[in-house]
């Protein structure tokens, strides 16, 4: 039980549920309008994402390996590592977990034929480490270093699918409708994602302002203080809606769809006010944690958008 909070399953659940979701429920239908089917089997494409998850599940313990003392002022009863569970167990889940997904992604570049995806399997783990020690200790670039990581995760679905269709249909396929408009949807939730979590990361380290002030962080809040960071995550909020009611004029079959109407206006629209005016309202760390949670609710509610935005294909 104990390990399963230290990686974190319910966000692992939200990941794999968002890759899969971007798979079955998006990019199937695409190709399909296209009269394509996909190369990428159900096996291989279930070891993306298994090594996707493993990779985040040891960035997770890593990072709870190093905020000890952080959390111990923060969530003193949430401490997991050197109360329940030991640091060389710690540290010996993530070096398993490292590996493992390392080697599961290098045998996906092997099949896809992509070094690329070689460098990222072994960078993200190195990357994860130095958030955990160096990045997240610094203004914004913790933040920016996870958001982007997590666009990255959506953006590895549409790119694995057209690497295996490119070895099938030759390069050609990179240069069709089908792949635009594959990677034009998929973009699009990449920057809601990048953007949605940014939110949360800066709302997190405004909830835990009082430990990473005790270490010597200088986070986002406790370098502009309360005032403006409240001011800076308000503005990315309003031009998240912004953005977000102009591509619903912008694609046209949106409108032609009864349902995306109402779900713009309760699944998205309530939420990022709700979260605009308890932001604005909260004081103490049990509201930011209220307020991020509800910044998780609206990534869910993305995801499950992807469902609705495939039933157009």
């Amino acid at each position: 039980m104990y390990i399963l909070k230290l990686i974190r399953l319910k966000n692992l659940l939200m990941i794999g549920g968002m890759q899969y979701a971007l798979r079955y429920g998006l990019i199937q239908p695409i190709l399909e309008q296209f009269d394509l089917h996909p190369v990428l089997s159900h096996f291989r494409f279930a070891l993306v994402v298994l090594a996707t998850l493993l990779l985040a599940a040891s960035g997770y313990i890593i990072n709870d390996y190093f905020d000890i003392r952080i959390d111990r002022i923060n969530k003193p009863g949430k401490v997991l590592v050197g109360k329940y569970i030991t640091r060389r167990m710690a540290l010996f889940l993530h070096v398993l977990l490292t590996i493992s997904g390392i080697l599961i992604g290098l045998f996906i570049a092997y099949v896809s034929r992509k070094e690329i995806y070689a460098l990222m399997f072994i960078s993200t783990p190195v990357i994860l480490w130095y958030y955990s020690t160096t990045f997240k200790r610094h203004i914004v670039i913790g933040n920016l270093v996870i958001s982007f990581l997590t666009g990255i995760v959506v953006l590895l679905v549409v790119s694995v699918e057209f690497a295996m269709l490119s070895k099938v249909h030759g390069q050609a396929i990179i240069r069709t409708e089908a792949c635009s408009t594959a990677w034009f949807w998929t973009s699009g939730f990449a920057i809601f994602a990048f953007i949605s979590n940014f939110i949360r990361e800066i709302i997190k380290d405004t909830e835990d302002i009082k430990g990473d002030k005790a270490v010597g962080c200088k986070t986002l809040p406790i370098a502009l203080g309360l005032p403006l960071t409240k001011a800076f995550v308000l503005i990315i909020v309003a031009f998240t809606l912004i953005a977000l009611w102009g591509i619903y004029f912008y694609v046209d079959d949106f409108q032609d769809i009864p349902y995306v109407l109402p779900y713009f206006i309760i699944g998205f629209t309530l939420p990022h006010f709700l979260l605009a005016v308890k932001w604005i309202k909260a004081g103490t760390p049990a509201d930011y944690h209220q307020v991020s949670n509800i910044s998780k609710l609206i990534i869910l509610l993305g995801v499950l958008f992807i469902l609705m935005a495939g039933q157009m294909f």
